[in-house]
């Protein structure tokens, strides 16, 4: 069961004997509150069930009949990624806040309600959600017209500057109007930071449990649902901003993540050339009692020389019996930080930081 103020979301077997029994709780509700549950009011959407059982489940339960994808929180439920078409009511919501525009408001004012307002209308959606490309390119056009031409929607006045340039930061020489592409990504980048510190959420829980219970851990290859896959792309951004505070090892790849000061695939890149996975996390690296047996044998010279660096550095090196710690650069994740960290920064004439 999911609830959120007054919307409910219940997630049930598609079984008759389940639906008398959430019938059954329901009328017992009814007797001690004196309230009445209107069943015409709730809405059944089936997951790989044939349509005759689907009809039969309806009616069973007297409830109306709907199908994927349906809006949840404002936001597109499905069991398949979002197509652009499912985000029509956020672009339609932005484009009629273009009648918002006053022409007596001066370019300051403009650029104010431009981040204000239709730069935060998608944000909700970006804080689950990566966008399509088509549905920030339209959402960025209402934003240009808004900046630029005010409420005449036929008016081709040209703008005044190149929309890159207006999405730099003002004290870098741009305008300051949020990168709708970039502010998706640092809301989302917020999921990995849960993901690996293994936060008591039931998400978390349930991505561990379902694809990296073997010891395997989230690289290159893919998998997991679009949302998961979605999140994995931005892999590699998080993890260059990102600090490990190893203790298991559970969390950590031992030779492509940063555990140490470098990581260890720069450090002896010869060692690493023989490892047979150059994907397996710190803990079981450690576990194995032979290291030889992690590698193609034989061993170059070199390569046999760094297996012992190694082997001193790990004794050195003990892991204990908690929970790994992912930080960033700046101490706790913020999505405001890592923005900035995922726009750059460019060096400008010191004069730009007075304006």
């Amino acid at each position: 069961m999911i609830q959120y103020a007054d919307d409910t979301l219940i997630v049930l077997e598609g079984d008759s004997t389940q639906l008398f029994f959430l019938k059954s709780v329901l009328h017992s509700f009814c007797e001690s509150t004196r309230l009445k549950v209107n069943f015409n009011k709730y809405m059944m959407v089936p997951i790989n069930i044939s349509p005759k059982k689907f009809n039969h489940l309806a009616n069973t339960l007297g409830c109306s009949k709907g199908s994927f994808p349906f809006t949840y929180l404002d936001l597109p439920l499905g069991i398949t990624k979002p197509k652009v078409d499912d985000f029509l009511p956020l672009v339609s919501k932005c484009e009629r806040r273009l009648a918002c525009t006053s022409t007596f408001l001066s370019q300051a004012g403009k650029l104010k309600l431009t981040n204000v307002v239709l730069s935060a209308l998608p944000t909700f959606h970006m804080c689950t959600l990566s966008l399509p490309k088509g549905v920030i390119k339209q959402i960025d056009k209402f934003r240009k017209h808004y900046l630029w031409r005010g409420a005449d929607i036929n008016s081709k006045k040209p703008p005044k500057a190149a929309w890159e340039m207006v999405c730099v930061p003002k004290e870098e020489g741009g305008l300051g109007v949020i990168d709708l592409k970039k502010h998706n990504e640092a809301l989302l980048v917020k999921n990995l930071d849960k993901f690996f510190n293994k936060k008591d959420l039931p998400w978390v829980s349930l991505v561990w449990e379902k694809h990296y219970n073997n010891g395997k851990l989230p690289s290159a290859t893919k998998k997991g649902s679009f949302w998961w896959r979605d999140i994995l792309k931005l892999l590699q951004p998080f993890k260059s901003f990102s600090i490990i505070h190893i203790q298991n090892g559970s969390t950590c790849l031992f030779w492509e993540d940063k555990w140490i000061q470098q990581t260890l695939e720069n450090d002896y890149p010869e060692l690493h050339s023989f490892a047979k996975n150059k994907v397996i996390s710190v803990r079981d690296f450690y576990a194995q009692q032979h290291l030889p047996d992690l590698f193609n044998l034989p061993l170059s010279t070199e390569a046999y020389s760094q297996l012992q660096a190694v082997q001193s550095f790990l004794e050195h090196f003990p892991l204990i019996d908690e929970d790994d710690k992912w930080s960033s650069n700046w101490g706790e994740f913020s999505a405001a930080r890592t923005y900035s960290f995922l726009i750059g920064h460019r060096d400008v004439h010191q004069a730009y930081k007075w304006l």
